[in-house]
């Protein structure tokens, strides 16, 4: 028997990068979480402890900073950027992962109109992108997580297996509250904010607009929409855990509750997960990854 090295890689995980960038008196904020992964010609590390390869991860941090120094822009741009330096230029490193987390901070208002410089956290979602760089082989997903929805009405889920451990009562008539988490495969470069906003702009209408029978039908048209409006987009993969609402029973007040009042259930919940994609799509690869 031998034992020999497998897949590995290596990097800075959550690399915390605020970008202000002053036109005047007018400021804009980039807040960022940056992981940077780097594989190559690794063997000699692990095997001999031969750091000769080895970008230190503290070096990795600072190329973070330096390229945030000369502008970020949208995040894609700048994962490209950095994944692209750490590939062409470092020859021991074959691939690059880089994967970026954007807070977004929405710009407050003083006296009737946008202030210059003052800015309120803007919901708790997070806008993401994940790029991999592989010697001119380029993929990019852009993504959205912790984006908080609810319906109070319009969600139903009845019909199902109904075996002797079932006690769930089916119901024409639900909250539908989720925490979505989406990501989708771009074919080539776009205007990535363009992009990002349209299809957050989807996400939100085709909620908003379905009719419910099941977590799974509205995840399914939420997906379709961003790829029959984006022929860029080749894949949307779709997470939602169902945040469960239970209807309080309010007899014991000498109360009936018609879906008013409800239990806010923490855990467990219910998980949800889909892939959706165009029937040509190519073969996504280590995109996801």
């Amino acid at each position: 028997m031998s034992v020999v090295l497998g897949p590995n890689r290596y990097g800075k995980a959550e690399v915390r990068c605020v970008r202000v960038s002053k036109h005047g008196e007018r400021h804009e904020i980039s807040d960022l979480n940056v992981t940077s992964l780097l594989s190559g010609d690794m063997e000699a590390v692990h095997y001999k402890g031969d750091n000769a390869n080895i970008l230190p991860t503290d070096t990795q941090k600072n190329t973070v900073y330096a390229f945030a120094g000369e502008g970020v822009g949208e995040i894609e741009h700048f994962a490209l950027r950095l994944a692209r330096h750490f590939v062409d230029d470092l020859e021991p490193i074959s691939h690059a992962r880089v994967e970026i987390s954007e807070y977004p901070w929405a710009r407050l208002a003083a006296d009737g109109h946008p202030h210059p410089y003052a800015f309120m956290r803007e919901g708790s979602y997070e806008r993401t992108c994940l790029v991999h760089y592989d010697n001119g082989s380029t993929s990019v997903v852009s993504g959205i997580t912790n984006l908080g929805l609810l319906k109070t009405t319009e969600s139903e889920f009845w019909g199902y297996i109904n075996d002797p451990y079932t006690t769930l009562q089916e119901t024409r008539d639900r909250i539908f509250a989720t925490l979505v988490t989406a990501q989708w495969l771009h074919t080539e470069e776009v205007d990535w904010g363009r992009s990002f906003a349209e299809a957050k702009r989807l996400l939100l209408e085709t909620f908003a607009r379905h009719y419910s029978l099941s977590v799974q039908q509205t995840m399914y048209e939420m997906g379709k929409a961003l790829i029959e409006a984006q022929p860029e987009i080749a894949e949307v993969r779709l997470s939602l855990p169902n945040k469960h609402h239970f209807v309080v029973d309010l007899s014991p007040f000498g109360q009936e509750n018609e879906n008013v009042v409800f239990h806010a259930d923490d855990r467990p919940y219910g998980l949800i997960q889909a892939t959706i994609s165009r029937d040509d799509a190519p073969a996504p690869g280590v995109a996801f990854d």
